[in-house]
């Protein structure tokens, strides 16, 4: 069977936990600040997991990386 390719544009997002966790940059965070407060802009800056559903396409996506 051949080698499959890894997604570029999903690897270029993701990124995974040593806990087998999909990581990801959480969004809302480009322009338009200045309506946001800068509690929610400190909590954008943190890293995301991506939720339990949406794990198993990601991981198709990255076929090596688990």
């Amino acid at each position: 069977m051949p080698k499959l390719k890894t997604k570029r544009s999903a690897a270029k997002r993701f990124k995974v936990s040593a806990s087998g966790k999909v990581k990801m940059k959480k969004a809302f965070l480009r322009h338009c600040l200045t309506s946001k407060n800068a509690k929610r802009k400190r909590g954008l800056r943190q890293s995301g997991v991506v939720a339990e559903v949406d794990t198993p396409r990601i991981k198709r996506f990255l076929p090596y990386q688990f």
